[in-house]
């Protein structure tokens, strides 16, 4: 497991850490650790956890929902899969929409499973 962005901006709002979306040049400056751990560890997948990720792997602007819960090539030798990051489950504003959630989130898990399962046979 890595992040795309190794350090994290945030503000203090009541006595509470709230973490911020990292700006493009965050991104761009963490891309070569990104880069050195993908040619250490040789991932057969790499699940996207939420935009900042995602946009990071994929260079491009992406749409969670658009790209989300479906395999596909990232290069030769690696696969990728997006799907939401987890925090975005703890913002959901009713529990039949967190519990909805939740419930794709842990099928997108199990398609990770499945591929990774079936790649090792």
């Amino acid at each position: 497991m890595t992040n795309a962005v190794k350090h994290f901006r945030f503000t203090w709002r009541n006595n509470r850490r709230l973490h911020q979306k990292p700006d493009q040049e965050s991104v761009d400056a963490c891309r070569i650790w990104l880069d050195a751990e993908r040619r250490l560890v040789h991932p057969k997948l790499i699940v996207m956890l939420g935009v900042t990720a995602a946009q990071s792997l994929l260079k491009r602007p992406v749409t969670i929902s658009r790209e989300r819960s479906r395999i596909f090539q990232l290069d030769e030798q690696c696969s990728g899969l997006v799907t939401v990051h987890p925090s975005y489950l703890l913002r959901l504003p009713n529990e039949e929409a967190k519990a909805r959630e939740y419930a794709r989130f842990v099928e997108d898990l199990r398609l990770a499973q499945s591929f990774i399962t079936q790649q090792s046979d």
